[in-house]
């Protein structure tokens, strides 16, 4: 009994470091605001990942199976979510310097995950996938929760950085406008063809 941890290890940063609705939205905030500026979110987006892998866990999936329409309830409510979020995006312009406004911090970082449906499809296939029947509850999850946060320590803030290092190069010219179009359809369409068409990527 127990977790294949190295099969799931791959599969975590496989997931983890590709586009998706969270790693569009660190892109985002790295290039509006910096990448220091970024980090409280960066952490939040992190840790946010948590309050849906100890649930998961300890049982939450036999309530999707008495109530399925929760759960489809919820997931409608994540692609709005993700949807103004694309919104948000497409119309932010960039600046190296943090902006005139203030950055999102660590407690909206936490609400990203919740509210992403790709890392609940994630989370879902790690517990339903790698994990050997009859696995305690408290170890499998949290070899689950250590696995995918050591991954995304590594890559969330890649991902803000690469956000800061763009905007340096797209800030106040013609492209920008594009740019951020560019990556709220990103954001959209990762969400559309994990509710609609399956997949489990960050």
């Amino acid at each position: 009994m127990g977790v294949a941890t190295t099969s799931f290890l791959i599969f975590a940063a496989s997931q983890v470091g590709t586009p998706g609705p969270a790693n569009m939205a660190l892109m985002s905030v790295g290039a509006r605001y910096g990448f220091v500026a970024a980090l409280p979110f960066v952490a939040g987006v992190a840790l946010g990942k948590q309050l849906v892998i100890w649930p998961v866990g300890f049982g939450l999936m036999e309530l999707a199976n008495r109530a399925p329409w929760v759960f489809e309830g919820l997931k409608y409510l994540c692609v709005a979510y993700v949807c103004w979020l694309a919104l948000k995006i497409a119309n932010l312009r960039l600046t190296p310097q943090a902006g005139a406004d203030n950055p999102p911090g660590f407690r909206a970082g936490l609400l990203v995950h919740p509210l992403n449906p790709k890392a609940w499809a994630m989370i879902v296939a790690g517990f339903t996938g790698f994990v050997a029947v009859g696995t305690p509850h408290f170890q499998a999850t949290l070899t689950i929760a250590g696995i995918l946060l050591a991954c995304q320590a590594v890559f969330h803030p890649i991902w803000a950085f690469a956000g800061d290092r763009i905007a340096h190069v797209v800030a106040g010219r013609p492209a920008e406008k594009y740019l951020m179009w560019m990556l709220a359809g990103l954001t959209v369409a990762s969400v559309v063809f994990v509710v609609f068409g399956g997949g489990a990527q960050e």
